[in-house]
């Protein structure tokens, strides 16, 4: 009931954010982006509460496949209730929302295998950042794709009334790499707790992995140093971001089918 309930909320301000940005509806877009901010905050507090009793049960961590695609979509819906502040970015906010309402319905118990185990504070800690700084990363993907939209309708001269749901490119590039700033913080201290609870990287089978993760890392680097120090900006920083993005997916999906179909093993 309460999933029905947060994907309810999300696609109810997800109307509010867009319907604020449609010029027919300005005279009472004020109003529409207050109740669409009502609706996305008590969903977030919702989706927060109840995902986060699940996969925290006492002192072990309960991770499902669902429950971690569901934290995405949590982090997904905060981003975009903080991006709404910007007018220009309301539209953008209002398709991440659907997004998170569909993530909502994803959250699930895990399998009897993998629920409950005890951990240290320790390790939690450090799989909740990297799952954390993995998802915020994932969050920026979408916005980069969202960009390269944008870029391909200015190109086309596109004029219609839904140009008002798009933000100008510009304050798009400067959320993303808000983002991934954010994301290269979380990133890094990810790897660096990650390493101090591995004992041999070879041995257990998690070389491939870290090599993979700090390419990602360095990726993400290069790709803010471009933009602080070089002005990096459009395509190319988009397309960076995306290939970051990539290799890091690789370094944990890629790594997981090797280590459970090759090695018969898992990690994380």
């Amino acid at each position: 009931m309460s999933q029905i309930t947060i994907l309810l909320l999300y696609l109810l301000a997800a109307v509010g954010f867009a319907t604020s940005r449609l010029p027919r509806f300005t005279e009472r877009s004020r109003t529409y982006f207050l109740l669409a901010c009502i609706f996305a905050a008590i969903g977030v507090g919702m989706h927060a509460q109840v995902l986060f009793d699940l996969i925290l049960p006492g002192d072990g961590l309960a991770l499902s496949a669902g429950s971690a695609a569901s934290m995405i979509g949590l982090e997904l819906a905060l981003i975009a209730l903080l991006a709404a502040i910007e007018p220009s970015l309301r539209g953008m906010s209002a398709g991440m929302m659907i997004l998170s309402a569909l993530t909502a319905m994803m959250i699930s118990a895990p399998d009897h295998a993998s629920a409950g185990v005890a951990l240290t504070w320790q390790v939690r800690a450090h799989v909740l950042v990297a799952l954390l700084s993995y998802g915020l990363l994932t969050v920026g993907a979408i916005v980069a794709v969202f960009a390269l939209i944008q870029e391909r309708r200015l190109h086309r001269a596109r004029i219609t009334p839904v140009n008002q749901l798009f933000a100008p490119l510009e304050t798009t590039e400067k959320l993303l790499i808000g983002i991934a700033a954010a994301g290269f913080a979380g990133l890094t201290l990810a790897i660096a707790t990650g390493l101090s609870f591995v004992s041999d990287l070879v041995e257990q089978h998690l070389a491939h992995k870290f090599a993979l993760s700090l390419l990602a890392w360095v990726v993400f680097g290069v790709l803010l140093a471009g933009r602080f120090m070089a002005g990096w900006r459009g395509k190319r920083a988009v397309k960076l971001y995306l290939w970051g993005f990539a290799t890091l997916c690789l370094a944990y999906f890629g790594s997981r089918l090797i280590l459970e179909q090759v090695f018969n093993s898992s990690w994380g």
